[in-house]
């Protein structure tokens, strides 16, 4: 299962990145703002998953 869950993180922090680029490159306040909370969403995910993984070890 480690396999999946290791997959799942690096995919993590891909989506983290593109939104990161996103971010940068936002033309408005708005999408700046949804990018900020995505990533914020998606760092809680990683968060979760990394906390799993520690506790299956």
């Amino acid at each position: 299962m480690s396999d999946v869950r290791d997959f799942l993180v690096r995919s993590s922090e891909k989506i983290i990145g593109h939104y990161q680029f996103l971010l940068d490159t936002a033309n408005s306040i708005e999408e700046r703002e949804r990018f900020r909370r995505r990533i914020e969403q998606e760092k809680r995910l990683l968060d979760s998953l990394r906390g799993q993984e520690k506790q299956a070890a």
